[in-house]
Formats: structure tokens, C-alpha cells, sequence
């Protein structure tokens, strides 16, 4: 669990509810139609952009801003060199059966054992990050569309509630509570928009960010284990994918 992201929600979320639990009661927050209006139609333009399958698909990779863990680029470098250095020494089949952390660079170690030739190895490993990443991009902007919509379909919601209210003005003492339900889908697309949608959107991106430095940080690993680069060279190499402030701390540690 990713306690940044469920602290950020939790907290926006919590923000809100505790604001209109002080200034009142909070069922007169709560109004179906508008509800409907907001999610449903949100839902609704967000599924006619994309295929149903992306649709529901963006779900289960927005699960990342929440479920997902990091690996520390440093820690993969660590891995690899070590691996580079049984490789070097014993050759490459003495690194099957080896447990390894990370399932790509597993994947890359079991490609080069079975015998593929180095540049099949790069353009498969390759094509998976790229293909990752499109993923990823597509769970974003699912996620920014939602973003977009919502507010949208709250001022939607907000005008058929204020054509509503003003086609039935005979009695001046319902024009306050219907102009308060006809605001609540505004309230409700800014909610869902500023506080769920478009933070999970940017996390998503981050995230992609994190896997797309990992993995290309281990195809260079794999590259220079099945050329037989020397181990120290290949830490050299692989720590040009770290900040400088992080290479320095790197280098004190050994």
C-alpha cells in the first residue's frame, strides 16, 4: 500500500466531510439525482472516448497509485552487478535456477540463458517497456478524462437544477433549497475531479515514470551481463540512472 497516496485521499476527503459536519447537517449534502448525474454521465463520456476493455482496464491499473510498491533503482543495480559477477566468473548458465527480485530482470537473465542472441533479447525487452508504458499512459488519461468530465457534468447537473427551479417560482421559499440542490453536482464533479481523479491521474504517472527508469536501467544490466562487461564498468554505467546526490551516496556505502 502506498500510505503517500492513501494519506493524500484520506486526508482531502476527511478535509471535506469535517468542513460540512461543522457547518451542519450532512444528509442535506447528499442527493441522488445529482449523483447520478455526475458519476453516471461522468462515467458514461469518459466510456465513449475508449474501447469498453481500456475502459475497464484503466481500473485495475489505477489500483497502482494505491497497491503498488517501488523497487530502489540503487537495489537493482546491486543485484546486477552481482549477477554480472557469476556470470563473468562462472558463465552465463550458472545464473539458472538463481532467485532473482525483480520479475524483468528475471525474464531478461532467463532469455539470455536460453540462448538468444543479444539484439532479439534487446528488441523483446525493449517492446515490453514500450507496450508497459502505452498501458500506463492509457490508465493516465482515463483517469485526466475523468478529471475533465466531472466538473463538466456537475455544471451540467447544476443547470438542469436551476432550469427546474426557475420554471416553478410560485413560491419564493423553495428557491433557496432547490438553488442548494441544483449547486450540489457542482460541488460533486469538483470533488471527485480535484480530489480523486486527476491526483490519481498524476500518481499514475509518476509511477510509470519509476517502472519505465527501472526497466531500462535493466536492459542496460542485461546488455552488459551478456556482452561480458566487467562488473565495476557495469556499476558505473548503471549508476549514470541515479541523481548525482544518490551516486555519491551509493559510492560512500561500498
Amino acid at each position: 500500500m502506498d500510505l503517500a497516496t492513501l494519506l493524500g485521499l484520506v486526508g482531502a476527503l476527511g478535509v471535506i466531510t469535517t468542513s460540512i459536519l461543522l457547518g451542519g447537517d450532512m444528509m442535506q449534502f447528499v442527493n441522488v439525482p445529482s449523483l447520478v448525474v455526475v458519476i453516471g454521465g461522468t462515467f458514461c463520456v469518459v466510456l465513449f472516448r475508449v474501447s469498453v476493455a481500456q475502459f475497464f482496464g484503466s481500473f485495475k491499473v489505477g489500483l497502482k497509485a494505491f497497491l503498488h510498491k517501488s523497487t530502489s533503482p540503487k537495489s537493482l543495480i546491486e543485484e546486477a552487478v552481482e549477477l554480472a559477477n557469476v556470470a563473468r566468473k562462472e558463465g552465463i548458465l550458472a545464473l539458472e535456477g538463481r532467485e532473482i527480485n525483480h520479475p524483468f530482470l528475471e525474464k531478461g537473465i532467463g532469455m539470455c540463458i536460453d540462448g538468444h542472441p543479444p539484439e532479439v533479447v534487446q528488441k523483446m525487452l525493449s517492446k515490453d517497456i514500450n507496450l508497459t508504458i502505452e498501458r500506463h499512459d492509457i490508465g493516465v488519461s482515463m483517469f485526466k478524462a475523468t478529471g475533465d468530465a466531472a466538473p463538466a457534468m456537475g455544471m451540467i447537473g447544476t443547470l438542469i437544477g436551476l432550469v427546474q427551479m426557475l420554471s416553478n417560482m410560485e413560491d419564493p421559499k423553495s428557491i433557496g433549497p432547490a438553488m442548494a440542490v441544483a449547486l450540489l453536482t457542482t460541488l460533486y464533479g469538483a470533488v471527485i475531479a480535484n480530489a480523486i481523479a486527476l491526483p490519481v491521474a498524476e500518481k499514475l504517472r509518476l509511477r510509470s515514470n519509476e517502472e519505465k527508469l527501472n526497466k531500462s536501467l535493466i536492459l542496460e544490466s542485461i546488455s552488459g551481463i551478456q556482452e561480458g562487461v566487467n562488473p565495476r564498468v557495469l556499476e558505473q554505467l548503471l549508476m549514470t540512472f541515479l541523481p548525482e546526490s544518490k551516486r555519491e551516496l551509493a559510492s560512500d556505502s561500498e
